[in-house]
């Protein structure tokens, strides 16, 4: 019989249960810079971990010397990444805060007069256009600067970010081991050897994977910058880069790069004659990025995406679009990896399932 107390006990659990699990989401969210430092050491371990190998397997370094070298190598990766890249952006970024709201109206108003005279636009009042839709009222010089600000603080924040990552990542290569060792003792006897396989499986995929995704993107890079240098753009590394970073976006990213990298060439010909020279290079560099697309599409990225995770093409391309749809650009980012985990897991504790048996056969 359900009495009164009862019930009362029933109402104080899940009101008890409730604050428990608002409470841990509350600390979640306060700590998810750290959560973000731990995923990030976590990749870099996986992206180390051939290197670390090799220094203890063939050179016979030591946990701790193997990880230091190992951490070194990712400082001087991004030195020498600062040196490259940095003057480049704080040119621009000086550039765009010189910038007065009549010298840019002006560029658009020439550029506009451009396109006009070039397709004989007839009857279409682009500059009334613009007028009524306010946005060049909206482009002024506190826009600008406001935004190089913001990016600055950013990056000076980043400096933080950069020591706790390099010192999470060292212990993490380091102390792998004992990591290892201590979870065999809190795992569950009767799951343990489950557990133990899918963490070593998942390591070596995520491994495969992500320094296919590195290989991967040196190589658009440097063919985007082939592309940018051939038609003399003044800005090609740094252009080339991020159109190279935005490709970590699957599907997506390729097409915002190209489109980019079409903005950017353009504005940088701004006081060129439109129909010798913006036009036709601009045509010039979508052409070649389109091309690279297309080496990258049918070349690299099987390779990467499907041989180092195991996975049909197919199946990736379906995975990838699934999360796309239901949690935007960062599901599409972390789709794969994330998959991976799953198969590994679902097999490992599902073996007999044929559904699974299907999905995990190259596992």
């Amino acid at each position: 019989m359900i009495t009164s107390k009862i019930i009362s006990n029933g109402i104080l659990r899940a009101l008890a249960t409730i604050l428990v699990i608002s409470a841990v989401l509350y600390f979640l969210y306060e700590i998810q810079t750290v959560i973000v430092y731990l995923c990030i050491s976590l990749i870099l371990c996986l992206i180390a971990n051939p290197l670390v190998q090799f220094l203890k397997n063939k050179l016979k370094f030591s946990n701790s010397i193997a990880a230091t070298t190992t951490i070194l190598v990712f400082i001087l990766a991004l030195v020498g990444f600062i040196f490259l890249f940095v003057p480049l952006i704080i040119s621009q970024a000086n550039n765009l805060s010189l910038l007065d709201t009549d010298n840019l109206q002006a560029q658009f108003m020439e550029t506009e007069r451009s396109i006009e005279t070039y397709f004989n636009i007839q009857h279409v009042d682009l500059s009334k256009a613009l007028k009524d839709s306010k946005i060049m009222s909206a482009l002024n010089v506190g826009f600008f600067t406001g935004f190089i600000n913001s990016i600055m603080n950013f990056l000076a924040n980043m400096g933080m970010g950069f020591v706790s990552v390099f010192f999470i990542t060292f212990f993490f290569i380091k102390d792998q081991e004992d990591f290892k060792a201590g979870a065999k003792k809190i795992l569950p006897d009767t799951n343990e050897d489950k557990i133990l396989n899918s963490i070593t499986k998942i390591n070596h995929l995520l491994t495969r994977y992500f320094i296919g995704l590195l290989l991967q993107l040196t190589v658009v890079f440097i063919l985007y910058l082939i592309v940018l240098l051939v038609f003399g753009n003044k800005n090609a590394f740094v252009i080339a880069f991020l159109c190279a970073i935005l490709n970590i976006i699957p599907y997506i990213g390729p097409i915002i790069g190209t489109i980019l990298a079409g903005i950017l060439t353009m504005i940088s010909l701004i006081g060129s004659d439109f129909q010798s020279e913006i036009l036709p290079t601009t045509i010039y560099v979508i052409i070649g990025f389109l091309l690279v697309q297309a080496i990258d599409n049918n070349i690299s990225q099987p390779i990467i995406s499907s041989k180092s995770v195991n996975s049909h093409p197919l199946e990736i391309f379906l995975i990838t679009l699934i999360s796309g749809i239901t949690f935007g650009i960062v599901g599409m980012i972390i789709a794969i990896p994330v998959y991976t985990m799953l198969k590994v897991i679902l097999k490992e504790f599902f073996p007999d399932n044929k559904i699974v048996s299907v999905l995990t056969e190259k596992i």
